[in-house]
């Protein structure tokens, strides 16, 4: 049945190594604030209030004033980070088409002891390059 099961990028462990994973994985990383969250076509359309780019990617400097994030498939199931606004988060995400989507969302902890060991790994990051993650 749509909408019990938490939609997979609200779905994530506040663990510092799949915090990375994620950033890896990752075309952009912005810290963010919401400024509201819409149903558009079974996504969930994020509008962020204030954002600062981490990674920009594919996201022009420019395009970052008006930049709208999507959550595929998103409309009916639970986002439980998106319950509390008022915050500020970390949103990872990759470009499809002309759509920015959302990949991963986390809250933004400075008190969680595994989001300040990302904070430090952030800063230079060891993504694994493609050809040793299949040895």
């Amino acid at each position: 049945m749509a909408g019990t099961t938490v939609c997979p990028p609200c779905d994530n462990e506040m663990k510092s190594e799949a915090i990375v994973e994620h950033l890896c994985a990752s075309e952009f990383a912005l810290k963010m604030t919401i400024k509201e969250v819409k149903k558009e076509n079974g996504d969930k359309m994020i509008v962020p209030r204030k954002r600062k780019a981490l990674k920009l990617g594919p996201i022009r400097k420019k395009n970052l004033k008006k930049l709208v994030l999507f959550l595929k498939n998103g409309a009916d199931c639970p986002c439980h980070q998106l319950d509390n606004l008022g915050q500020y988060f970390l949103i990872m995400g990759r470009q499809v088409k002309t759509q920015y989507l959302l990949t991963a969302i986390y809250k933004w902890d400075k008190k969680n002891k595994e989001f300040k060991k990302f904070m430090k790994k952030m800063k230079s990051p060891d993504c694994p390059t493609f050809p040793s993650v299949f040895k």
